[in-house]
């Protein structure tokens, strides 16, 4: 009699997913969303702080920094899978639990190698969040209108959790210290917890094979290796230490798709990507987050360094991308059955290279006009792309292969992200450099170390004072807008290859189809299912 209550209450509670709280369960989803995405540029603004209190190198500066998104990248796919084995919902208390613990350790974290180990239990904390809220959004939304509304809310929230970063990183630099970016998950984390694990529905996948664990790490480590290759290489590095990574990386990246081709049961089905609508929407979300997580690292320093506003100001400054990422999202149900996959996601391309173009005016004077047209294009043109490009995405998996189709669009948007700081800020770097190399009465060690960044020139220029410290400290400002000028070049040629990519998307939206769902969850037993 108590097995059959005990069952009954299991029942109620994955019914209150699909059923009338569906709506409940969306917004617990997208704090938890919100809480990954926030993390992943909070830390932006809080950069100059970061360097004057921890000191950290230049290779250990862009650690900080880039550490967080590569590491969840680079386990979502595990964790997706192991959510499919042992409980989506039970994954991702775990992942709030880990959250919370790793934001203390960064909030006190007294050396620069310390913080970077936290930014890296961070990512694993956010690579056991990330893939449950997509996998649970897909079985309590099995209408597919309905789910497109969920994606764009869901899709919103990302973008605006990225926005948000840089704001609420300002708000709390201007009234505590640095390591207040990260305190402010510990009572969110504390909320979600008990509220996941009360309306939160569990499921499970098929569950059949193992899980590759030596394959994800095969991938994680691939990854690591080319993106560390790629930063040497936008740092004017081109010696072994450059080439073995970059090498090793892309070795382990090919070995990595063999194996998963060789499998019976892949980590990655890799049919999936046979799928033109599939890859062209995995490859959107990529170029859409590298272009704004990139940008926005870029435009922090811009604000802060050259324009000299406070990291309150700053946060300011990009708020409008954030509103317009909010109407984008909202709107994205209603454009995308009226427009189809490939006019919408061709067009927020577009608009999005519109607005980097737009940018790229800005000078070492402020011009506040300039600067919100921009932002308002960027973050409307960003979340069209992203809200499009999820939807065709998730509509276009087979159902017996949704969560593997979750998994793959959370490790697209986290891949991107780091990417875009990587590659972004090596050619920024790149581009930067070379004019701090022979300023008139500048020693060429003052002048190798100015050019490790626009921060560290001015720390040399007030060193060395009188006119060679006046004439450095021009001349970086100068080399950094042209700098950032190349950069937002680079990227708008970025964001125009995406919308020729989009012309392979659907041209139109076929509601009327059946809509697709996650597999059934399996009846597991009440003691499986807690946590």
């Amino acid at each position: 009699m108590s097995g059959t209550t005990t069952a009954a209450v299991g029942l109620r509670r994955r019914a209150a997913g699909a059923g009338a709280n569906r709506w409940v369960v969306l917004v617990v989803l997208c704090v938890s969303l919100l809480l990954v995405a926030v993390d992943a540029t909070v830390l932006h603004v809080a950069v100059p702080a970061v360097t004057e209190d921890l000191r950290p190198g230049a290779i250990e500066l862009l650690w900080i920094v880039d550490t967080y998104p590569l590491v969840c990248a680079s386990l979502l796919i595990l964790f997706g899978t192991l959510g499919d084995k042992v409980g989506r919902r039970r994954i991702l208390l775990l992942g709030y639990a880990l959250f919370g613990v790793a934001s203390a350790l960064a909030a006190f974290a007294g050396t620069a190698e310390v913080l970077i180990v936290a930014r890296a239990l961070l990512g694993v904390g956010g690579a056991m969040i990330m893939p449950a809220t997509l996998s649970i959004l897909r079985q309590v939304f099995p209408d597919r209108r309905e789910r497109a509304l969920a994606i764009g809310i869901w899709s919103a929230v990302a973008a605006v959790g990225a926005a948000v970063g840089p704001l609420l990183g300002g708000f709390l630099l201007e009234h505590f210290w640095w390591g207040s970016v990260f305190l402010v998950n510990i009572p969110l984390m504390l909320v979600s917890l008990p509220v996941g694990r009360l309306l939160l529905p569990e499921s499970k996948g098929a569950g059949d094979g193992p899980w590759d664990v030596v394959g994800a790490l095969m991938a994680a480590a691939g990854l690591f290796g080319a993106v560390f290759g790629v930063k040497r290489l936008g740092g004017g590095e081109a010696g072994p230490l450059t080439v073995l990574p970059l090498a090793a990386g892309a070795v382990l990246l090919v070995m990595f798709v063999r194996r998963q081709r060789r499998r019976s049961h892949p980590l990655v089905d890799l049919r999936m990507f046979g799928r033109p609508a599939f890859s062209t929407s995995v490859g959107c979300i990529v170029l859409a987050m590298l272009a704004l997580v990139g940008l926005e690292l870029i435009a922090a320093q811009y604000l802060q360094l050259v324009l000299g506003l406070s990291p309150l100001e700053t946060g300011l400054r990009l708020l409008p991308l954030t509103f317009a990422a909010m109407a984008a999202g909202l709107a994205g149900a209603r454009l995308l059955r009226r427009f189809g996959p490939r006019r919408m996601v061709c067009g927020g391309f577009v608009l999005t290279a519109a607005a980097v173009l737009t940018l790229t005016a800005m000078g070492e004077s402020d011009n506040t006009g300039l600067l919100l047209c921009g932002f308002l294009l960027l973050g409307f043109g960003l979340e069209t792309t992203l809200f499009a490009a999820y939807e065709s995405m998730l509509s276009e998996a087979p159902p017996e292969q949704a969560g593997g189709a979750a998994a793959i669009g959370e490790t697209s948007y986290q891949l991107g992200a780091g990417i875009g700081i990587a590659l972004l800020g090596s050619v920024m770097n790149a581009a930067y450099a070379p004019g701090l190399s022979s300023v008139p009465g500048v020693p060429a060690s003052a002048s190798a170390a100015a050019g490790h960044s626009l921060g560290e020139a001015y720390e040399v220029a007030g060193r060395l004072g009188g006119p060679a410290g006046a004439a450095l400290r021009a001349t970086a400002r100068d080399c950094f807008v042209h700098g950032l000028h190349v950069t937002l070049l680079v990227s708008a040629g970025l964001l125009l290859l995406g919308a020729v990519m989009a012309l392979r998307l659907p041209r139109t939206m076929q509601c009327e189809s059946a809509p697709v769902e996650l597999p059934a969850p399996r009846e597991v037993a009440p003691s499986r299912v807690s946590v």
